[in-house]
């Protein structure tokens, strides 16, 4: 079992000039990646799968539809450059979710998907250095809606 330890203290990454990031600058959570999946929650509670979707598609926040075509018609405009977001809640495990939305760089170095929250981004405006896209709880909350894609 590969275990190793990752202090988030992290910075956020723009896709696209797309994402707006957290206001304020959070201290990040102390996680634990092993086998490639973070299986403890970072705020140790459950996500709200319903902020989580609000989040997934709030396109100063997630923006999970700037790549990926998803299950929400009423929105316009679903990327193309990523995988379609059908059943992952079927297909991956929470702690497999969890570790795509915090670095999906960690299962896939070549992916574009941006890291929401992780330590070590690179070319970020001044004001972006330390901050996280998503707050722990988001990541959480969309790690709960996605789990509810089946």
């Amino acid at each position: 079992m590969k275990h190793s330890k990752l202090l988030a203290t992290a910075f956020g990454v723009a896709v696209a000039g797309a994402i707006s990031f957290s206001a304020q600058a959070e201290e990040l959570t102390t996680f634990e990646v092993v086998d490639g999946t973070i299986p403890v929650s970072l705020t140790g509670a459950p996500g709200d799968a319903e902020a989580g979707r609000a989040t997934a598609i709030n396109r100063k926040k997630g923006n999970c539809l700037a790549c990926h075509v998803m299950p929400i018609p009423e929105q316009q405009f679903h990327g193309l450059t990523g995988p379609a977001i059908e059943t992952p809640g079927a297909d991956f495990s929470e702690a497999e979710l969890r570790m795509r939305i915090v670095d999906a760089k960690v299962i896939n170095d070549d992916t574009m998907m941006p890291s929401f929250y992780k330590n070590g981004q690179h070319r970020v405006l001044k004001k972006f250095v330390g901050v996280p896209i998503l707050s722990a709880q988001e990541v959480e909350d969309v790690v709960a809606y996605l789990m509810t894609l089946k």
